[in-house]
Parts: structure tokens; C-alpha cells; sequence
């Protein structure tokens, strides 16, 4: 006996308190075909996931190839095949593009892959539907279109889980002639099915009830266990006129064990007293309509008895396997045609054959990077609503909002040059800060220094007050105090502007008081000797001169819009394959994490940086928003913006179970970036528990980065502050996605 290629030894599997796989324990030899029969919830499809490795066990082992399926998931991929339970692959794919696609997830060059594509396309005969979208073929189409593609890599071991559910009996018997000339070549076939004209194929079968395994052994050999056809008991077949109602009559009869409707026909299991003359006369049948002979039992006689007695006595009566004798099965005369002949390219000498060169360990993790990416670009060429969401409704967007959009709120970071430094001045700056309008977030000595944090952003409102402030006060002369306000920022300037003015009256009728008012008496003159104000406040906007609310709402926008699509866009990305079954398929896959990550999120960025030429362009032209810094860095910042957006937009996708919860989710992070990030209102106004939390948003730095950059021609040391903050979050985005990504599915 040869050493097995798959094993099971007491594997379990338990979802919480549910046993979906009990105590499993058998064993498959190379080049064989194993049928693992029984109903619906069995644990048919648990037992291969796990055989799969993307599935973990809850107890026992199981090993295929010889590797454990527990520890050496990855690499026991590139040697195994799968075909899952419904079609799994890409519906909006070609076939041709789907077998391109597996061929380069297994990691097949160009000439080879052509060389595997042309095999797996005639075996099959896909050949003249390969420029068909998949999605458009019928069921028995599709279903030869998953076999070829689970062979494109020339597999050792193929899983097959119910592989002929729902197609035609026409397209069942060509598939199973296809799986026989698989076995001939030695390829190790397990295959789940509920037909019982399948079990008869197989070499060997196991039916499992309940999870628990009843009986193993090969179906000639089932057919004579002695609970199948108990002593003292016969087996019939009956062709009598209106079998159905014969059916319900024959069960009445005492004697009859069991009686089961095939075809036309009765098949009865009767106790060897009970004479086919007593039959026939209980069934009020004329000797010309009862046609009885003797029947051997089938297995689905088997596996209804087994099941009865599984009911009866519950489902911990396991029976024990039967041994199955290694008698050899000629399957030669299933051999021989050209497809076989041609896809049978080396001797069945499985130390001979060429298996797919898969990456060392060091490398694993971006494997089926270029596969993914190649997929993904033609998913989005093929999805016109999703290119019109991402292109056309943000530049709808950004004009609706750009023009409808005017609010004015107040905020007030200040930094002093004070060049006067006495009392009058010190007063002045005290006054400043009791209004409660300006926060002094800085005091300065240098105009270098002013100017930098006002372009920094670090400061909306900037008050320079002169060296001779406090003398010219002091000798009744009008002082001057300048101040500059951020135009950039609409919501802050008007606030600025009325209260810097408000509070220079209100300190020049307060110095009037102080000294009186006479006829010919003036608290200050003016340059030419008339009675004027003591104090003139001189504000002077600046970036945004005439508070166009555009140059102020337009960059932010840009930034909101950018993630709004970004984020709900890839949000969805791992969540759609997972409903749509084709996640599963490609965990059975070599492709590393880090790689498939990668390649969802490379196509969208490249879109995305796409989407962010076309809203710049609109905002240059259309609002006549100029930018004043530097593009380059503009854009460079931009795509790291992007990056981690799309990063945000996967790892949500990580996180959800479905298209819902992805769309919830990712409303739950849009609404705080557009709320709490400064785009609407001032986030130094925030309470402190909201303002410190509105760091963790990346709109947050990005909204600052384009203000700064377009309006105010801030450079990259300039904004370092919010580029680190902005990095920060890429890095925990992308990091979060690819560790939280598992192969597994549970």
C-alpha cells in the first residue's frame, strides 16, 4: 500500500457550541477518488476547508502531501486544486482572463502559462468560449471553466465540493469523464456530491451524518454489509402499474421492512417468510401486472439504512469503517482520447512531473502581487457605474458645494510682535487676550519668525505693534497697531477683522474718558492736528484678500471628497469577494497577504491620483482658486493622502461582513473627517476631549497641507508638523490591514 496522500486523524471542527465536524478519521491513497457523501450540514465542506488549510481544526491532525494542514497551510497551495461548491470565479471576467488570472496567482511565466492554458483549455473544451464572460455561461460551462482553472497549475491533489450540483445530466456525465481521466494521471481526486450514480464512480466513499463519519469503505464492499441486508431478509424489485400508489399499500404490509420508490419501480426490503405471492395479493394485483424480481442493494440503500439507524439510535452510534482492500482499479479504458493524451505532457511519474515555482518563505508574502494588480485594473475597466462614481459625481460635487456654500465662523490663533515691550503695549496685548476673540499662541521677536507662523498656519491672526507705540501715546499722538488676518480661512477673517477693529475703538473711548473731553481738547491728533481715536487698528487680510468663501471651502473639499471616494470604494473590496465566494478560492491560492492587499490598493491609488488632477483642474478654472505653493508637493502629499485612505477604505473591509456593514462603517469614519477635521468648523473652538481625538483623522493634516500649499504658498517644512501626523496614520492603515487580513476564514 502506498503512503497516503491525504489524512485525517480525529479531526474536529466547532463553531461555539455547534459540531460541525466530530472525530473524523480516513485516509486517501494517490491517484484515487474518494467520495465523501451525506446531507446537507454534515460537515462535508468544513472537512475540505480545513484540508485546505483555510480553515484551522478544532482538535485532532490531518496532513495532505504530507504536510500538516494546521502548520504548513501555505505550502501545501501549490499543489492542490479546489473547486468550490458554487462558481467562485470572477463573473465579469472573461474566461480567458480568469485562467490568465490563476495562472499567474500560481506563479506560471508567459510561456509556460500558454503551455498549461492550452492543456487545461482543451481538456476541458473551453476553446472556442474564451473571449465569453464568465458570468454568461450556463452552469455546466461554468463549471468546466473551474475545473480548468483548478488545473492550470497542474495540481496534485484536486478537492472537488459538489462539483455537478445544478448543471445537466449531460454536463454531470462529461464532468465525471474529465475526473476519471484526471485519476488516470494520477492526480488524487476528493469530490462531495448527493448523487448516488456518483458515489458508484468513486473508489472509495465515506458518508458522514451529523458530522460523525458512519461508514468508509468502497461501494461494492458497502453494498454487502450485513445492517444493509440484515439475515433473514430480502431484497426485491417490483414494476407494478401506478407504482406511487402501490408505494404507499406495499409499506402496509406486514413483513415489508422497507419500500422505496426508483423510477417505475418498487424496491422493498421484505423478511424471507413473506412469499411474492402474499405480496401480490395484498397489493389486489392480477399475476400479469406483478413483475418481481430478486435486487442487489445500492447505496443509497446503504446510506438510508445507515442514516435510519443514525436516527433511531442517535448519531453517536458510529459504525465502524470497513477495511477497504487495496485491490487496484483499471481505469484504462477511461483513458486514451486526444484531450487526455495531449494534457498528459510527462510520464505518471510523480517525481517527474513540474510542479509551479513558488517563492521561498522570505518572499511568499507578495506572491500573486502582478496577478492581482492585472485583475483588479480590468475589474475597474469593466465597472463603468464605478468610474462614473469616481470620476463624474466628485466633480458634480465639488461645484455644487464650492458655489453653495458660505459660512462664516470665528477662530482666533494670534501671535504678538510686540516691538514696544512697555506698559501702554503690555496692556494692549492683556486687552487682546480678555476679549476671548484671540488666543495668543505665540509671542515672537523677529519678522522672520512672525511671518513663518502665519504661512505655517500655526496663527490666523498676527498683531504687530510698533517701537513707538507707547511714546506716541504718551504724547497724545494716534499710535498705530497693525494686524493681519489669514484670508484663507473666511471663517476666521471677518470674525478678525470686526473684533481687532471693535477692540482699537473701544480702548481709544476708554483713553478719551480717562483724560476728558474739552472743546480744544483732543485725547490724540492725528498727522495733520485733528481730534482722532488714540489708538488705529490697521487690518490687512491676507492669501484671500476679498473672503472669497470658494478659496476657502474648495481645497478642503477636495480633501473630503478625495476620501469619500477612496474610503467607500475599497471599503467594499475584500467584502464583495467574500460574499461572492471568490475570497475563498483565492485563500486555496499561493498569493501571499501583503500581495493581494497590495494589489487592490495600487489600481485605486493610481485612480485616485486621477480623480485629484481633475478636482485641481476644476478648482484652478472654475472657482479661479490658484495655488501658490508648490505643485509637486502638493501632489506628493496628495498620494500619500490617497494611499492611506485606500488603506482606511481595506482595513474596514477586514472588519465587515458584508457590503452593509462596509457601507456603515465607512459612514462612521466619513462623517467625524468632515465634521471634526476643520473643513467645517474651527477645531481649536472644539471641547478639548474632541479636539485632541480630530488628531486621529487623516483629513485632519490633509485639510491643513492643501490650505496651506494652494493658499497660503506654505512649504514642506512648514506643514512638517501635519505631513508627520498624516504618515502616522498611512503607516497604522496599511500595517492594520495586512495583519488583520487572514487566509482563513475562520
Amino acid at each position: 500500500m502506498t503512503e497516503p496522500v491525504i489524512e485525517l486523524s480525529s479531526l474536529s471542527r466547532r463553531f461555539g457550541q455547534l459540531v460541525a465536524v466530530d472525530d473524523v478519521s480516513f485516509s486517501v491513497e494517490r491517484g484515487s477518488i474518494f467520495g465523501l457523501l451525506g446531507p446537507n450540514g454534515s460537515g462535508k465542506s468544513t472537512i475540505i476547508r480545513m484540508l485546505l488549510g483555510i480553515l484551522p481544526p478544532s482538535s485532532g491532525r490531518a496532513s495532505v502531501l504530507g504536510l500538516d494542514v494546521a502548520q504548513q497551510a501555505e505550502a501545501i497551495k501549490p499543489g492542490v486544486g479546489y473547486m468550490s461548491q458554487q462558481f467562485s470565479l470572477y463573473a465579469d471576467l472573461t474566461v480567458l482572463e480568469n485562467l490568465n488570472f490563476y495562472g499567474r496567482i500560481y506563479g506560471l511565466n508567459a510561456k509556460r502559462l500558454a503551455e498549461r492554458r492550452a492543456a487545461v483549455t482543451e481538456l476541458a473544451g473551453i476553446g472556442d468560449r474564451l473571449d465569453q464572460i464568465a458570468g454568461t455561461l450556463s452552469g455546466g460551462w461554468k463549471q468546466r471553466l473551474a475545473l480548468a482553472c483548478s488545473l492550470i497549475h497542474e495540481p496534485d491533489v484536486l478537492f472537488l465540493d459538489e462539483p455537478t450540483a445544478g448543471i445537466d445530466p449531460v454536463a454531470r456525465r462529461e464532468l465525471w469523464d474529465l475526473l476519471f481521466e484526471l485519476s488516470g494521471r494520477g492526480v488524487t481526486l476528493l469530490v462531495t456530491t448527493h448523487y448516488m450514480d456518483e458515489a458508484e464512480r468513486c473508489t472509495e466513499v465515506g458518508y458522514l451524518y451529523l458530522s460523525k463519519l458512519l461508514v468508509l469503505g468502497k461501494p461494492e464492499t458497502l453494498k454487502q454489509l450485513p445492517l444493509v441486508t440484515p439475515p433473514g431478509t430480502t431484497r426485491f424489485e417490483l414494476k407494478v402499474p401506478s407504482p406511487t400508489v402501490q408505494l404507499a399499500r406495499a409499506r402496509k404490509i406486514a413483513g415489508v421492512r422497507d419500500a422505496t420508490l426508483f423510477g417505475e419501480k418498487l424496491h422493498l426490503l421484505t423478511d424471507q417468510s413473506l412469499q411474492p405471492d402474499q405480496m401480490r395479493e395484498q397489493l389486489g394485483l392480477d399475476i400479469s401486472e406483478f413483475d418481481i424480481q430478486s435486487a442487489d442493494p445500492s447505496l443509497e440503500d446503504v446510506f438510508v439504512t445507515l442514516t435510519s439507524m443514525a436516527v433511531k439510535q442517535g448519531p453517536d452510534v458510529v459504525l465502524a469503517p470497513v477495511p477497504m482492500e487495496p485491490e487496484p482499479v483499471d481505469l484504462a479504458t477511461t483513458i486514451g482520447s486526444e484531450p487526455t493524451k495531449k494534457f498528459i505532457e510527462e510520464p505518471n511519474d510523480q517525481t517527474n512531473r513540474r510542479l509551479p515555482v513558488i517563492s521561498p518563505r522570505r518572499g511568499r508574502e507578495l506572491n500573486g502581487l502582478w496577478a492581482i494588480l492585472v485583475k483588479e485594473f480590468v475589474h475597474i475597466r469593466r465597472q463603468p457605474t464605478t468610474l462614473f462614481f469616481m470620476f463624474v459625481v466628485p466633480l458634480i460635487q465639488t461645484i455644487i458645494f464650492g458655489y453653495a456654500i458660505n459660512t462664516k465662523i470665528e477662530n482666533i490663533p494670534t501671535v504678538v510682535l510686540n516691538l514696544d515691550g512697555r506698559t501702554e503695549s503690555l496692556l494692549l496685548v492683556e486687552k487682546l487676550r480678555n476679549t476671548r476673540r484671540f488666543k495668543i499662541v505665540k509671542r515672537v521677536f523677529d519678522q522672520s519668525s512672525f511671518d513663518q507662523s502665519i504661512r505655517a498656519g500655526r496663527a490666523k491672526v498676527g498683531v504687530i505693534i510698533p517701537p513707538n507705540f507707547s511714546d506716541r501715546l504718551l504724547h497724545g499722538e494716534q499710535s498705530h497697531v497693525q494686524v493681519l488676518i489669514d484670508g484663507s480661512d473666511s471663517q476666521v477673517a471677518s470674525t478678525a477683522q470686526n473684533s481687532a477693529q471693535l477692540l482699537g475703538q473701544n480702548i481709544s473711548i476708554e483713553l478719551a474718558r480717562r483724560k476728558g473731553e474739552a472743546i480744544q481738547l483732543a485725547p490724540a491728533r492725528n498727522a495733520e492736528g485733528q481730534g482722532t481715536l488714540a489708538i488705529e487698528v490697521r487690518t490687512r487680510l491676507l492669501y484671500n484678500p476679498d473672503l472669497e468663501s470658494s478659496h476657502f471651502f474648495v481645497p478642503g473639499l477636495i480633501g473630503v471628497i478625495l476620501q469619500l471616494v477612496t474610503l467607500f470604494l475599497t471599503s467594499f473590496a475584500v467584502v464583495r469577494e467574500r460574499e461572492l465566494g471568490t475570497l475563498e478560492q483565492l485563500f486555496v491560492t499561493p498569493v501571499g497577504r501583503t500581495g493581494l492587499i497590495l494589489g487592490k490598493l495600487v489600481p485605486y491609488a493610481i485612480v485616485g491620483f486621477v480623480e485629484l488632477l481633475i478636482l485641481l483642474v476644476a478648482m484652478i478654472y472654475l472657482f479661479g482658486v490658484p495655488v501658490n505653493g508648490s505643485i509637486p508637493v502638493l501632489i506628493s502629499l496628495s498620494l500619500l493622502f490617497t494611499v492611506c485612505s485606500l488603506g482606511l477604505g481595506l482595513f474596514i473591509s477586514t472588519i465587515a461582513k458584508t457590503q452593509m456593514e462596509a457601507f456603515q462603517l465607512a459612514f462612521i469614519v466619513t462623517l467625524p473627517s468632515i465634521l471634526l477635521s476643520g473643513f467645517v468648523f474651527p477645531r481649536a473652538e472644539m471641547p478639548l476631549p474632541i479636539y485632541y481625538a480630530s488628531f486621529a483623522l487623516p483629513a485632519t493634516y490633509f485639510i491643513e497641507i492643501l490650505r496651506g500649499i494652494i493658499l497660503r504658498g506654505a512649504e514642506f517644512a512648514d506643514l512638517l508638523p501635519s505631513v508627520v501626523g498624516l504618515s502616522i496614520c498611512c503607516f497604522f492603515a496599511l500595517v492594520g490591514s495586512v495583519m488583520r487580513f487572514k487566509k482563513q476564514l475562520g
